[in-house]
């Protein structure tokens, strides 16, 4: 790619950004308080909409939740929510996910998504890394309505395995692939 063309690139990226900031701020949790409420609540959803995530949960060493991630595209699109890791019942940490896409595209949706971790090595890279992401370091299976059926505790032999619930909006389908996850404060 030439220097003009990423210079291009960057460009619309910016607009789109720029014009997608309001709607990209609503997906931020005021408090660290109301981000443990809503990420509570959005594992309640998802053991309700899919059992097996609950009994994955039983043997994971942490589970990074994201109540509430915004997407937002026309040909260049992104997306942001914030969520924390839970160890047990207790934060270790909030994180948020950013996501950029292009190619055909349009509109905007909601989405919740989990990623359960199930090795203590999977945990320490997330918790060590300046941002993982997905697709890079651990293994990453994205579990879907065919193969939760096919899964049980014993088969479950990967890094980490995440569920993408709670969809709303316009645009079809949904990717983690190349999500970054980061460490922030609140």
């Amino acid at each position: 790619m030439t220097q003009s063309m990423r210079f291009f690139l960057a460009i619309i990226l910016a607009t789109v950004s720029l014009a997608s900031a309001s709607l990209l701020n609503n997906a931020s949790a005021a408090t660290a308080e109301d981000l443990d409420k809503d990420s509570k609540q959005a594992l309640q959803i998802l053991y309700k909409a899919h059992p097996f995530a609950e009994t994955i949960s039983r043997n994971a060493k942490a589970v990074l939740v994201f109540p509430k991630i915004i997407k937002a595209g026309l040909v260049f699109g992104g997306s942001y929510g914030e969520g924390e890791m839970l160890r047990g019942s207790k934060v270790d940490g909030y994180y948020n996910s950013v996501t950029g896409s292009w190619g055909l595209q349009a509109g905007a949706q909601s989405y919740a998504y989990a990623v359960f971790l199930m090795t203590e090595k999977a945990v320490n890279y997330v918790r060590e890394t300046k941002g993982w992401e997905i697709g890079v370091g651990p293994t990453v299976v994205v579990v879907d309505e065919g193969m939760a059926k096919n899964l049980s505790s014993s088969t479950l032999k990967d890094d980490a395995y995440a569920f993408v619930f709670d969809q709303q909006g316009l645009m079809a389908g949904v990717s983690i692939e190349g999500t970054k996850i980061s460490l922030i404060k609140r």
